[in-house]
Parts: structure tokens; C-alpha cells; sequence
């Protein structure tokens, strides 16, 4: 009998794990489907067969050695390096096909090879670790330098399965950069080129490249935090988080949408990928917007707009911004108040379109009675927030990201153990511990990649000259140099991933906009990482709009554009910061002058959002669009003239549409 019940209940949470869900028009949506189409780092074998234990065996042992290594103290860099880079190269091969389309085969024997071998590159620095230092001075032996080649052709290979094709692009042709400079005519790019033999060996052996900066972060802070993202999921606060969403929003105009960008908010904050969180998110609200009459398009673009935005929204924010902490030399806890105010903004810039956008189609909220209560709710779950709480707290106490980690995971875990339904047995811990290895293996390969560019980059003083190359084609106008480098970091952005575009953007632009401009040193970062970052919803190539398409079924470009209306706020937002660094810098000036900058910029916020949507109090006439787009931009400049006109500007408008007689759209509820 207890067998019996046994099988049941491993039955049922089959069941319940799948990926295909059925939302309330009776359409399935394949989750992990979707994502393998436009998320290339879910794009796994399914069937691995008899490597499953090996796979299991290595991602537990790499979590356990993070786990471990994060409380009892980090090993020397080089090594902990070559731990977490290795044990991640050998897991890639055997858990990404070389080609997509291939995830249901086998595990080939070329694969098997390949693991084995990227595994023994990146132990090899270990095992010799003694003789590679003293190589330094000596020369390379012959072995070492095969091994360097070996290592970083894998690591191309791996990071092109898991994580795509145009990073590998841009790390190669910066090694041929590295090898070819002195065959390149113009001045300011030209250098005097490096041997393959050099070349290959620097960026393997030496602390400023593949092992560098990125993936000592990467070894020490982001995979703790990934792992407490997954703890989290499988403690059921993605439930949690999307009804607390509706009992807080959904009873207000365009309820739906609003509820919709509040848990991608709040999902945002334990996950960094924009793809995987409008599809886990989404696979929920979509269907639900649809329902309450929001066009496909519109749908489909609240929630990849507000998933992207979850990379910068504080505690934790995407991988990027751990590695912001030794590039600014700042702490976390000064990075998270340096994003939350940006953050909040660029949210509330979403709610403004979501609100506009119902009131123009006369899209009002649900009925309470069909609504979780926010107080019971809390009540009864409330304390699936006490993770969120330990980071915090940790952090400003003054411990290290890598202690918070730490602590977020234990309560996480403990706060698992308080409800019967989120209770981790053995086989789900295992199979959790296993999960934080397999999620961290795309950030792992990224993070790896990047180092090969900012390594040449350190190697041929190219960040200099392309900060010098700013400078000049700006003409040493502050503006022009800005728009210069948000449309570098959006064309990089649709090409690589957010933290190996924010490490070559702050490697190469940031130092150009702080030395050449004096911006502040956290603003210029930030610049930077939020335009690497909505080149997921900016077309052509938005992947997170074409996700969320991919459930709503609409057309993916339109999704995109639209996505880029709604977060029209995000390509603003940085622009204010720049100028007026007291958003990122909001405890080092007084309690009034920040009350008034976040006011006005909420002003101009709704300004723009309004003339983007057509609709402010009534739909607008184009003269009052570009009255209020103006009024909106007047208003984000640190100026109390320009601000006041701003403000008289939008006033206007609002009296003029308040007088005209009100058109009545064909109500309905969401």
C-alpha cells in the first residue's frame, strides 16, 4: 500500500513539473519548447542516458564545492577558477548538442571526449600549478602551450552551444585583433601585434583574461545567487509572488497587466534571464491579458518588457552586477541603492503604459471578490519573503555578497521545510543541487568568454583607444558621446549576453564617459548595464518580445516595437542619471533634492509614456503628443526653470483634456 502511494505521489509531481500548460483559451504552451527556440542556454539533450549520473555526479559536486568554498573561505583565484571553469566545460558537452535540433539523441562519443578533455585543461592549471607560475619567467613548455589552445578552443566551442553564436564571433575576432594589429592601416587601432604562441597562452594562464575579473566574480558571488534563485522557485514563491501581484493590482484599471509587470517584478529579483522569466511568468499573465481583451502584441510585449527589467531590480539583479563590484570597487550594498531608485522608475514607467493602454481601450480591473486577499494571503505566505529579507539584512550589516548568498540559501531552505507542498525530500534536494550547477553553466561560459575580451583588450590598450575614438567622434560633446555608446551597448546586447556585454562596455565605453566627461563612476555603469540589457526587447533582435510572442501567439516584431513603447522609460532613465547622479547617489544629498528629482522624473516619465500611447485623460490630438513628449523630456533635465516649464506644459494639456467631452470606449473587465 505505502508502495503504491509511493509511485502516486512521483506520478503526481511529474505531472506537475511538465512543461506544457494549458491556459484558459484551452491552449497548450510548451515551455521548455519555447525556450529552446529563443533561449539558446536551455537548448539541453533531454536524453542523456547512461551519463545521467555522471552529469549528476559533477553538477552536485560543483555546487558542493561552492557551497563549501563560500563558507569556509575561497581558494587562491587561479584554482577556484580552474574548479568552477573546468567542471562547467566537461558538463557542457554532455548536456548541449552541437547543433540544435539534436537535444532528443544520445550523448556522442566525440562529446564524452570533449568533456573529459575540457575538464583535464582546466585541472591542469591546478595540477601544475607551481611550474605555470615559474613558466612566466622561463618560457612555456610545449605541453603548455597545447594545453592553452586546447582550453580556449573548448571554451569557444562550449560557450557557442550554450550560450550562441555571436559572443564566439566577437571573442574571435578580437584574437585575431590580438594576432593581426599591426596589419590594421588606421593609427588609433593599430598595435604591434602578439604571436599565436603568446596570445594563446596569456589568455589562459594569466589573471586578467579567461580567468579573470568575470570569472573570479562568477566563482565566488553569481553562482551562489543562482542557486538561491533556484531554491526559491522550488519553494514555490513564483506562486506566491504572482498572487501577491493580483490581490495587490488586479482589481485596478488593466488589472491584469499591471499584476503582470508586478510579478515579473518581483520574479525579477531572484532571476536574472529575461527569456526565462517571461516565459515562466508569462506562460500565466499572457494568457490572462488575452482574456481580459489586451491585444496579443500588447500582451506579449508587458511581460517580456517587465521580465527584462527584472535584471535591475535590487536584491539581486542579473549576474552583471556582481561583476560591477571590482569594476566600480564599490560595495553591493551600494550598487543595490545605486539600482533601486532607476529600478522603480523604469517599473513605473511600464505601469504608466499598462494604465494608458486600458484606459484607451476601457480595460478595467477584475472583480475584488475573484481576487486573493492581500492580508490572508500574507497571513498564510508571507514568510516566503524571509529569504529576500536575509540578503538584505546581511548585506547592509556589512557582509560580504558571498555571506548573503550563503544565508539566503539556508533560510531559503528552511522556509521550504514549514509547508508540506514545498517540503524538499532527499531526491528533491539532490535534484536541486544539481539544477544550481546546470543554470549556472551558460553564466559560467559567458562570463569565460568575456574574459578573452577584455584580456586582448588589457593586451593591446584597445579600451583606450576606443575611449579616445569616443571622445573624437563626439567632439567632446557629453550628449553625442552618450548616444554613441547606448547604440554600441543595444548592438552588442542583441548579439551577447548581458554580463559579457556589460564586461566589454565597461572595459572599453564606461572609461571613456568617466575620464572624458567626469561622469560619475556607479552612473556610467550603470549606463552601460541597462542598455546591454533591453537589447532584449529592442528589434530586430529581441528575444524576450519573440518569447513572449511565441505564447500569445502574436506577431514577434510588433511584440518587440510595442515592448519598446512600454519600456520607453528605460531608454530615458539613464540619460537621467547621468545628468543628475543623485538617483544612483540618493544618500549622499539631501532627503528634499532627492523627493524632487525622482518627482520630476516621474513627471516626465508620464509625460512621454502618455504621447507614446496617444492617451493622457482622453486620446490625444498629434499636437498634444508632441506637447507632452516635450513636457516629459523638459522635465527629466535637472533644471527648476526647465522643470516648471515642463510641469505648466503637462498641466495644460491635462486641463484642455479634461474639458473636452469624454469618448466612451466598450468597457470591459479585465
Amino acid at each position: 500500500m505505502s508502495r503504491k502511494k509511493n509511485n502516486e505521489n512521483e506520478k503526481n509531481e511529474q505531472l506537475n513539473n511538465t512543461s506544457i500548460d494549458t491556459n484558459e483559451n484551452g491552449e497548450q504552451v510548451d515551455k521548455e519548447e519555447l525556450l529552446r527556440k529563443y533561449d539558446r542556454e536551455s537548448n539541453t539533450r533531454s536524453n542523456i542516458g547512461k551519463w545521467a549520473w555522471v552529469v549528476t555526479f559533477l553538477a552536485i559536486y560543483l555546487t558542493i564545492f561552492h557551497l563549501y568554498t563560500g563558507y569556509f573561505g575561497t581558494l587562491q583565484s587561479q584554482i577556484q577558477g580552474a574548479v568552477h571553469v573546468g567542471t562547467a566545460l566537461g558538463l557542457v558537452y554532455i548536456l548541449y548538442p552541437a547543433k540544435k535540433g539534436l537535444h532528443d539523441r544520445g550523448v556522442p562519443w566525440y562529446d564524452v571526449i570533449l568533456a573529459f578533455t575540457a575538464i583535464f585543461v582546466g585541472y591542469y592549471k591546478i595540477m601544475f600549478f607551481d611550474e605555470i607560475l615559474n613558466a612566466r619567467v622561463h618560457g612555456y613548455e610545449m605541453l603548455d602551450v597545447l594545453v592553452a589552445i586546447l582550453g580556449v578552443g573548448l571554451l569557444l566551442e562550449a560557450t557557442r552551444r550554450s550560450v550562441g553564436v555571436p559572443i564566439v564571433i566577437v571573442a574571435s575576432v578580437v584574437i585575431l585583433y590580438a594576432l593581426y594589429g599591426n596589419f590594421i592601416p588606421t593609427q588609433i587601432l593599430s598595435h604591434s601585434g602578439f604571436s599565436f604562441e603568446r596570445v594563446m597562452t596569456d589568455l589562459w594562464y594569466r589573471e586578467n583574461a579567461i580567468f579573470g575579473i568575470p570569472v573570479q566574480v562568477s566563482s565566488t558571488f553569481i553562482f551562489l545567487f543562482l542557486l538561491f534563485g533556484v531554491i526559491l522557485v522550488h519553494s514555490g514563491i513564483g506562486r506566491f509572488f504572482n498572487d501577491l501581484a493580483f490581490a495587490l493590482t488586479g482589481r485596478f484599471t488593466g488589472g491584469t497587466a499591471k499584476a503582470a509587470v508586478s510579478a515579473s517584478a518581483m520574479q525579477g529579483m531572484v532571476s536574472g534571464s529575461s527569456i526565462a522569466n517571461t516565459v515562466s511568468s508569462g506562460s500565466f499573465t499572457i494568457p490572462m491579458m488575452k482574456k481580459a481583451r489586451f491585444k496579443p502584441e500588447f500582451a506579449a510585449a508587458a511581460e517580456a518588457s517587465a521580465s527584462t527589467g527584472g535584471q535591475l531590480m535590487p536584491p539581486i539583479m542579473g549576474a552583471a552586477a556582481f561583476i560591477m563590484i571590482e569594476y566600480t570597487n564599490t560595495s553591493y550594498a551600494t550598487i543595490m541603492l545605486a539600482a533601486l531608485i532607476p529600478a522603480m522608475l523604469y517599473f513605473a514607467g511600464i505601469f504608466m503604459g499598462s494604465h494608458y493602454v486600458a484606459k484607451k481601450q476601457g480595460i478595467y480591473g477584475a472583480p475584488k471578490e475573484t481576487l486573493p486577499n492581500t492580508w490572508n494571503l500574507l497571513k498564510r505566505k508571507g514568510y516566503m519573503l524571509l529569504p529576500l529579507f536575509a540578503i538584505i539584512t546581511t548585506l547592509f550589516m556589512g557582509f560580504s555578497p558571498q555571506r548573503a548568498a550563503l544565508m539566503g540559501i539556508a533560510v531559503a531552505f528552511g522556509v521550504s521545510l514549514i509547508s508540506k507542498e514545498t517540503r524538499m525530500s532527499i531526491k528533491k534536494t539532490i535534484y536541486v543541487l544539481e539544477q544550481g550547477a546546470r543554470v549556472a553553466l551558460p553564466v559560467i561560459a559567458a562570463v569565460a568568454t568575456a574574459g578573452i575580451i577584455a584580456g586582448v583588450v588589457g593586451m593591446t590598450g584597445l579600451g583606450g583607444k576606443v575611449a579616445a575614438g569616443i571622445i573624437a567622434l563626439s567632439n567632446d560633446i557629453q550628449l553625442l558621446a552618450l548616444i554613441f555608446t547606448m547604440i554600441a551597448c543595444i548592438i552588442l546586447g542583441m548579439g551577447l549576453p548581458t554580463t559579457a556585454n556589460y564586461v566589454v562596455t565597461a572595459t572599453i565605453a564606461a572609461p571613456a564617459l568617466i575620464n572624458g566627461f567626469g561622469v560619475e563612476v556607479i552612473a556610467a555603469h550603470l549606463f552601460v548595464f541597462y542598455f546591454g540589457i533591453v537589447a532584449d526587447i529592442t528589434p530586430p533582435v529581441c528575444l524576450a518580445a519573440y518569447a513572449g510572442s511565441g505564447i500569445a501567439r502574436s506577431n514577434p516584431f510588433k511584440s518587440g516595437l510595442t515592448a519598446v513603447k512600454l519600456a520607453i522609460a528605460a531608454f530615458i532613465i539613464p540619460y537621467i542619471f547621468v545628468y543628475n547622479p543623485i538617483l544612483v547617489q540618493p544618500t549622499e544629498h539631501g532627503v528634499l533634492p532627492l523627493i524632487l528629482a525622482v518627482v520630476t522624473a516621474l513627471l516626465g516619465m508620464m509625460g512621454v509614456s502618455s504621447s507614446v500611447m496617444g492617451y493622457f485623460q482622453r486620446k490625444c490630438y498629434v499636437w498634444e503628443r508632441f506637447v507632452l513628449i516635450t513636457a516629459g523630456l523638459l522635465l527629466i533635465t535637472p533644471n527648476v526653470y526647465i522643470d516648471v516649464l515642463g510641469i505648466l506644459m503637462l498641466g495644460l494639456v491635462w486641463y484642455l483634456q479634461r474639458r473636452r467631452p469624454d469618448e466612451k470606449p466598450n468597457a470591459v473587465a479585465a
